[in-house]
C-alpha cells in the first residue's frame, strides 16, 4: 500500500510539474525573440553611443590642438611686436624672444617628469616603494651563527 501511495504521489507531481512548468518560465518563443531584439536594439544603441563618444572626444582633440596652435601663434606675434616696438630693456621684460619662450619646444628635451618615489641616496639603500624601506632587519638564531 505505501509504494502504491508512494507511485501515486510521484505521477501527481510530474503531472502538476509539466502544467506548472510553462507558466512559470513564461518561456514561449514570442517571448524569446522579443528579449533577442530588445538585446540588439540595446547593442545598437550602445554602439552609437561609443562612436559618438570617440567623435566628440576626437574633435575636442582637435580644437584644443587648434587653440593651442592659435595662442603660440599669438604669443609669438606679441613677442616680435615687443621687439620691434619697444626698446630692448623693456621687449626684454615684457616678452623673452620667441626662440627662448616656453612655447618653442627647445625646453621640452631638456624636462624631466616628476618622480612618485624617494630616490636612492646610494646604490646599498633600498627604494622608498621597496616593501623593506623604513624596516630594520632583525636579528634570527641563524644570523647569530
Amino acid at each position: 500500500m505505501i509504494w502504491l501511495t508512494g507511485i501515486v504521489c510521484l505521477v501527481v507531481g510530474v503531472v502538476a510539474g509539466l502544467f506548472a512548468a510553462p507558466r512559470l518560465s513564461n518561456s514561449s518563443p514570442s517571448k524569446i525573440e522579443e528579449l533577442e531584439a530588445k538585446i540588439q536594439e540595446l547593442q545598437r544603441l550602445h554602439d552609437d553611443y561609443r562612436d559618438h563618444v570617440s567623435e566628440h572626444f576626437s574633435a575636442t582633440a582637435d580644437l584644443v590642438h587648434n587653440m593651442t596652435e592659435s595662442y603660440r601663434d599669438v604669443y609669438q606675434h606679441l613677442s616680435r611686436g615687443a621687439q620691434d616696438l619697444c626698446h630692448e630693456e623693456v621687449a626684454i621684460k615684457l616678452l623673452p624672444p620667441a626662440d627662448q619662450s616656453m612655447l618653442s619646444g627647445a625646453d621640452v628635451d631638456t624636462m624631466e617628469p616628476p618622480k612618485d618615489y624617494a630616490p636612492r641616496r646610494d646604490g646599498k639603500q633600498s627604494g622608498a616603494l621597496s616593501e623593506g624601506f623604513g624596516l630594520e632587519r632583525q636579528k634570527t638564531m641563524d644570523d647569530d651563527r
